[in-house]
Order: structure tokens, then sequence, then C-alpha cells
């Protein structure tokens, strides 16, 4: 692997990408960000890749998170970007757009492992569970280092409603819970998640783990919890690191 790779984040609001400093796990350029072309059909999102990858005139093998299901560069499922992307082979048509071969990976999926790499996971060994407290709940599971891609654990019923239904910090903020409430709610979450897997460590991220000093001590599980510390950075960081490991789709 060498010194730099490349990776692009796409969200539901922005495009946003940078060099990675694979030894290290830091962005070895400011951020470029685009605005996410609405509707952010497959070929749509696939020019404003191809401008974040121009701005830096990087020609190389790129990774790119995407918030979904992706199995071999097959999109399953899609979550504010437009539905013609299910069935897409995003690896080939990003290479073909960009002429640059692509690694795509759910989002969570990066973070999670770029947690474990560089983050607050590093050099811990072990089931290590990363969840992303935002619109919905992201989730990435690490055993001993290996990623298991698309867990999808937001989705996991509890109480006979989806679990990031309740959970996510978007209902925190749709429901105006306290947050005493709210740690609750977590709680009931982490502990199903604590029995089906028996992680060694949960890492908490998304934007809320910036206020981890109001609500993490609140909830009561027995595998220690810490909060994530590539924050914004983490999906690029992860994206850029796996295309670098693992090569792209060829274009």
């Amino acid at each position: 692997m060498g010194k730099h790779g490349f990776g692009i984040d796409i969200g539901g609001s922005g495009i946003k990408g940078a060099p990675v400093d694979l030894r290290r796990g830091k962005l070895a350029d400011d951020r470029f960000r685009v605005p996410t072309p609405q509707p952010a059909t497959p070929d749509a999102v696939a020019a404003t890749v191809r401008e974040v990858l121009d701005h830096f005139k990087w020609d190389g093998v790129f990774g790119c998170t995407f918030p979904a299901v992706v199995q071999h560069g097959l999109v399953r499922t899609a979550a504010n970007v437009d539905p013609a992307w299910i069935g897409t082979d995003a690896h080939k048509l990003l290479g073909k757009a960009t002429g640059r071969d692509a690694l795509v990976v759910n989002d969570a999926d990066a973070a999670g492992l770029a947690e474990v790499r560089f983050g607050a996971a590093k050099d811990r060994d072990g089931v290590i569970l990363v969840s992303t407290l935002g619109t919905g709940i992201g989730s990435a599971l690490v055993t001993d280092g290996r990623l298991v891609p698309n867990t999808e654990l937001g989705h996991v019923e509890i109480d006979g409603l989806d679990a990031e239904s309740r959970a996510a910090d978007s209902a925190r903020e749709r429901e105006d819970l306290s947050w005493k409430d709210w740690a609750a709610r977590l709680t009931r979450y982490f502990q199903h998640m604590e029995a089906l897997f028996w992680p060694d460590l949960i890492v908490v991220g998304g934007g809320v783990s910036k206020q981890a000093d109001q609500w993490l001590h609140l909830v009561d599980v027995r595998t220690e919890m810490v909060p994530a510390k590539l924050l914004n950075n983490a999906g690029i960081v992860g994206a850029a690191v796996l295309a670098a490991e693992q090569g792209g789709g060829k274009c």
C-alpha cells in the first residue's frame, strides 16, 4: 500500500473528498465539497464524483462511500439518494464516468474501519461495534481487524419497532427528548447488541458524539463504550484505505 490514497464520501446533501495519508489515517489536503445533485441519480452523482477527483487531479484508484448496502459493487438499497441506484453496479458506473478504478463501500463500514485502524479502537483486538447515531443508526462490525460488511444493525427490530426509529439522534430531536430519556433508549438498543454480538468495545460516532459528555455516561451497558475520534473524516479515510488495499472495479 502506497503512502497516499483518495477517499470520497457521498451524502444526502454533499459529496466531499480528499487525498489521504494512509499511514497516519489523516487527510493530506483540505476536503473539497460539492452539493449532492438533486435528484441524486446515478449519472448525476457519478459526474459530481469526477468533479471532486478532477479538483485534486487524482488519477489513481479511489474509494467511495455510499449510504446503502453495497454488495460486491452492486447497490442493493438507497437512502437519501435516487431509487434508480438499486441494482446499479457502482464500481463500473463510477469507473466509466471518472476513468479511474473505483471501490464503493457502505458509508458506516468505511467509517467503522477507519475508527478501528486510526481512531478510538486503534490497537484493540476482538469484536468492535461502531455505531453512527444520526438520521438513522449506521453500524460497522469489525472482528480482529476484519470488516463484516453491510450489517445494517440500525434496522434490528426491538419491541416491535425498527431500532433507529426510536434511538437515532433524529428521534431525540424529533421528540425533543432529554439526554436522560434518549440514553434510556440507547441503553435498550445497545444491550440488545451486546446480547447478539458480545462486543469487546463499542464506538459511537455521528455528530452527536461531539456531545458525548452529555449522554454517554447515562447509557447502561457492560461493554466499554467510547466516542469516535475521526468524526467527519472517518468515511473518507476508511474508503481510501479499503481502495488502496483491495483495488477497485476495473473501468
